[in-house]
C-alpha cells in the first residue's frame, strides 16, 4: 500500500493519479474547513476546488519536512480568509457539518419539536457570536476545536507565533464567554490590548479556564 509520501513524491513528478488519491484523502476536510469558514455550501464547493489546483500547481513548494495536512489547512485558511475580509461574513452553527440529503431529513424529522425550536434558538445565538470575530480568529478556533490541532500547527497554518495564537484563542474565548453573558463584544478582537491580556496572570488564566469551558458547553 503506497503511503502519503510516496504519493506526494509522485504527484510532484506529475503523476495526476496519485494526486487524486491525495485529493480523496482530503477533500472532506479542506470542504468541511471552508464550508465553516464560509458559511455557504456552493462557495465552500468553490474554494475546495481553487485550494486543490493552488496545491497541484505548488507541490514543488512543498517541505516535505512539514506535515501535508498542516500545510493544506493552511493553503485553506488563507484562501477563506482572504474571501472573508472582502465581504459581510455569515457563519454556520458550530454543530453544522456537510449539508445531505439524509441530515435534511433528519432535521425534518426531529422527534421533539420542542427540542428543534430550542437547538434552532441557540444555533442561531451561536451564529451571531461568531459573526463578530475577526476571520483570523475564526481560522484559529476553527483549527482548536474541529481539528485539533496544537498551537503549533495552529501557528505553522496561519503563519503566526505560537505566542499570538494563544493571545487570540483567549481573546476569542473571552469575547464569546462575555457575549454569552448578555456582555458588549469589541468591534476589533485583534487589536492591541494590555501587556495583562498578552500574557495573563495565575488569576485570569484561571478566569480564562472557567470561560473556555462555558464556550465549549455552548458549542
Amino acid at each position: 500500500m503506497t503511503d502519503e509520501s510516496d504519493l506526494i513524491q509522485m504527484a510532484r513528478k506529475g503523476d495526476e493519479g496519485a494526486f487524486g488519491r491525495l485529493v480523496l484523502a482530503y477533500q472532506t476536510a479542506v470542504y468541511n474547513m471552508a464550508y465553516r469558514m464560509l458559511g455557504n455550501a456552493k462557495e465552500a464547493e468553490d474554494a475546495a476546488q481553487e485550494v486543490f489546483l493552488r496545491v497541484y500547481t505548488n507541490l514543488h513548494r512543498y517541505d516535505p519536512g512539514r506535515s501535508f495536512r498542516t500545510w493544506l489547512l493552511s493553503i485553506t485558511s488563507h484562501y477563506c480568509i482572504d474571501r472573508l475580509r472582502r465581504r459581510r461574513i455569515t457563519w454556520l452553527p458550530l454543530e453544522d457539518e456537510i449539508a445531505t440529503p439524509e441530515r435534511a431529513w433528519e432535521a425534518a424529522n426531529q422527534p421533539n419539536p420542542q427540542d428543534a425550536v430550542i437547538q434552532k434558538q441557540r444555533d442561531e445565538r451561536v451564529h451571531k457570536m461568531l459573526a463578530k470575530l475577526q476571520p483570523i480568529d475564526r481560522a484559529a478556533i476553527t483549527l482548536c476545536y474541529w481539528y485539533d490541532c496544537s498551537y503549533e500547527e495552529i501557528a505553522e497554518a496561519l503563519g503566526l507565533t505560537v505566542g499570538a495564537v494563544k493571545s487570540r484563542l483567549y481573546r476569542a474565548r473571552r469575547a464569546l464567554a462575555g457575549m454569552m453573558r448578555g456582555q458588549p463584544a469589541r468591534e476589533r478582537l485583534g487589536s492591541r490590548e494590555s501587556a495583562r491580556d498578552e500574557a495573563p496572570h495565575a488569576g485570569s488564566v484561571c478566569q480564562d479556564a472557567v470561560r473556555r469551558e462555558e464556550v465549549c458547553y455552548a458549542m
